[in-house]
């Protein structure tokens, strides 16, 4: 597996060149206001994000000032979401630091996310970048109605696989669907552009399902699984899947721990030991590997390049990373 240094290594100039970009982006003549986005930005992490959007551009074409800007506004987007749904989870560490409604009030929070969001309509406006802006205001529709959706559903604990997946294709895929379609847009490849917003989403439903076998262990090598989905009553694919394949006995055990000793740690234990041995992870482990192939179809007769290779190490990464 390439690491993440080789996997940016064709765009190393263009994510330094970024990072400056989006620091000026975020600037603003509130002093509170800068306190809160430089700690923010001291503390992001891989930039998975903005690495798609690069190697995009890169692989169909040439890096240009759209892609800096395609770049900046789904990362303030991005952020402007965490911020948001650190207040909504009620939150108080994101990464193993404080979040920013831990540090500064759910309030102040709240408008530091709504500053964002308005540095993305007014960066568009100011750049005449209206395409950029129909694709990343796509995704904030569909981020917000994929988390309503699941609210709703969780609530009876009666999800099917087919609402599941609508649930992470608005909630997770969308966003990384909107790098790789901004990318195209980008480089001037429109038409590649639904290409590559189908290759974001199975590649982004593939990285929430990795999240999902997380919480019970990897199949074959189960290490410390945490039981925090069930937990939360997060209904994920591995506790649907027993949900929809199992005893009558099973899905009454496993309902009836999730909806009323979500907080006993050796009920959570029981349940994670059930979706594990009735072949829960092992079914989200193969779905995940589905998708990924799915994408990897989508781009395998795109010309190679330093910067596919790295696209692909990346996909790759998303389906092996540890964490």
């Amino acid at each position: 597996m390439m690491t993440v240094e080789e996997i940016m290594e064709p765009i190393t100039a263009e994510m330094s060149e970024f990072e400056v970009r989006f620091r000026r982006s975020m600037k603003s003549k509130v002093p509170l206001l800068d306190k809160v986005t430089h700690y923010i930005i001291r503390r992001k992490g891989k930039q998975m994000r903005p690495m798609f959007i690069f190697l995009t551009a890169k692989m169909l074409g040439k890096v240009n000032d759209k892609t800096y800007d395609a770049a900046t506004l789904v990362e303030l987007l991005h952020t402007a979401t965490l911020v948001h749904d650190d207040v909504v989870d009620d939150a108080n560490e994101r990464r193993g630091f404080f979040s920013v409604n831990a540090l500064w009030k759910n309030k102040i929070a709240v408008l530091v996310g709504d500053y964002m969001l308005s540095k993305v309509l007014l960066l568009s406006i100011e750049k005449n970048n209206t395409l950029l802006l129909e694709v990343v205001a796509r995704a904030v529709r569909e981020m917000s109605e994929g988390e309503l959706l699941q609210i709703e559903k969780a609530r009876k604990l009666d999800i099917t696989e087919e609402i599941y997946f609508d649930v992470i294709r608005q909630k997770t895929a969308s966003l990384i669907s909107t790098c790789c379609e901004a990318g195209a847009i980008s480089a001037e490849r429109q038409d590649s552009a639904e290409t590559m917003r189908k290759f974001g989403e199975y590649i982004g439903i593939s990285f929430q399902l990795k999240d999902d076998i997380f919480d019970y262990g990897e199949p074959g090598e189960i290490g410390k699984p945490t039981g925090l989905d069930i937990r939360e009553r997060k209904m994920t694919l591995p506790l649907i899947f027993v949900l929809n394949n199992s005893t009558p006995e099973i899905r009454k055990e496993l309902i009836n721990i999730v909806k009323n000793h979500n907080e006993n740690p050796k009920k959570v234990r029981r349940a994670v030991q059930l979706v594990i041995e009735n072949g829960g992870i092992e079914y989200a482990h193969m779905k995940m590997l589905e998708f990924k192939n799915k994408a990897l179809e989508l781009i395998k007769n795109i010309p190679n390049s330093d910067a596919k290779t790295s696209i692909i190490g990346l996909v790759d990464y998303t389906t092996k990373r540890k964490k």
